[in-house]
């Protein structure tokens, strides 16, 4: 009886904490993941001028207009590598947070979509980097005439790729999100063949709300991989889930 009583009360207090407890546990691994964050960014700020001559590259030639433009432009760019960098580090920290709430089968599941989800949100970035940016940056630059020729600012500029690159790292998440669902048996196949014209519609609204410009261009340039992914979370269901 004793044992029986030690065993629970050990188990209670793994397993269950309180309010304070948790506060402490979330304040704990926030504090790591800026730590990490901080650290790749320090790195990441001594590789700066590499990374905004490789950013810059599909635009050419980019002015900064005040003498301190240069130096938060690097900053910028810094952080945002660092946070790509210590991506890895910042959802394992969620993991760990969020593990003890989880089932068994939620855990297993989980070791597979969480690097899944990192791969897919990469893959948007690059896909958007070597693809889409040069495509419409040839595009904007296309306006240009003898009279009218762009003088762009470096800060405005890495702005416009940041606001560019990471939607195409969230939509890429799509079917990661619709093969999760269907393993859920939440939809088929069949209910998102029905859905395609609502897809149809909802990824240029997306595309107008997300897109750095108002633009048609910008627009269509999102919305285009949304449909595509769409239709390739569809084969997955159908062919791969047999849903």
């Amino acid at each position: 009886m004793s044992e029986t009583s030690d065993t629970d009360e050990q188990n209670g207090s793994v397993g269950e904490m309180s309010i304070v407890d948790h506060l402490q546990e979330f304040r704990r691994r926030l504090i790591i993941c800026l730590i990490a964050v901080g650290i790749t960014s320090t790195g990441c700020y001594f590789y700066a001028a590499d990374l905004v001559h490789v950013i810059t590259a599909p635009a050419g030639k980019i002015y900064f207009m005040n003498p301190a433009e240069a130096f938060f432009a690097y900053l910028q760019i810094s952080l945002f590598a660092g946070l790509l960098l210590a991506l890895p580090v910042v959802l394992y920290e969620v993991w760990a947070f969020v593990i003890p709430a989880l089932t068994t089968r939620e855990r297993t599941a989980a070791v597979i979509l969480v690097p899944a989800s990192v791969f897919l949100f990469f893959l948007g970035l690059t896909f958007s980097y070597f693809l889409v940016l040069p495509a419409g940056i040839k595009f904007f630059m296309s306006f240009a005439t003898d009279t009218l020729q762009p003088m762009i600012s470096l800060g405005q500029y890495l702005s416009f790729v940041i606001s560019f690159l990471l939607p195409f790292g969230c939509i890429f998440e799509l079917p990661l999100f619709v093969v999760v669902l269907a393993k859920l048996g939440m939809i088929g196949s069949a209910f998102l063949k029905s859905k395609r014209k609502v897809i149809l519609v909802l990824s240029f609204v997306v595309g107008a709300v997300i897109s750095p410009t108002p633009d048609v261009f910008s627009q269509t340039m999102v919305a285009v991989p949304i449909i595509l992914l769409y239709e390739v979370s569809l084969l997955i269901v159908k062919y791969v889930l047999r849903k």
